[in-house]
């Protein structure tokens, strides 16, 4: 998953939510002419709106990452090119209820061990979207 988490008191809007939680969470501090923008928002599993916000982080290998181990189990990247071949992408199909045979879908990105699903696959393909049109 990204980075996030509930707005405090002292964030000032979602941007600084978004650049607050990245900092704490993998120790990568970005001011606010990192931010590309906000997508639309998007429900969480019990309904409540995620802001995502897209941001440059710069060059991977300039970039050191310092993980709270508290909020973060492990870190990895995928590169775009891998996010938009077709053999690494796929769907999963949830039930809404035992008598319903499907209730919803959801996008799924493959990279090895890693399965992007959930929140985080629909937020990367609102992302691809945006960075690939015609493409994604």
């Amino acid at each position: 998953s990204f980075p996030g988490g509930r707005r405090e008191a002292a964030d000032g809007d979602a941007v600084a939510t978004a650049l607050r939680e990245t900092r704490e969470e993998l120790g990568v501090a970005l001011g606010t002419e990192s931010v590309w923008g906000q997508l639309q928002a998007v429900p969480d599993g019990k309904g409540q709106p995620v802001a995502p916000i897209v941001a440059n982080l710069g060059p991977l290998e300039a970039l050191t990452l310092t993980p709270n181990p508290d909020e973060v189990q492990e870190v990895f990247t995928l590169p775009l090119a891998h996010l938009l071949r077709e053999e690494n992408q796929g769907y999963t199909h949830f039930r809404a209820a035992a008598t319903a045979r499907f209730g919803y879908t959801l996008p799924v990105f493959l990279h090895g061990p890693h399965r992007v699903w959930g929140l985080t696959a629909v937020i990367t393909e609102l992302v691809l979207e945006l960075l690939a049109p015609g493409t994604y």
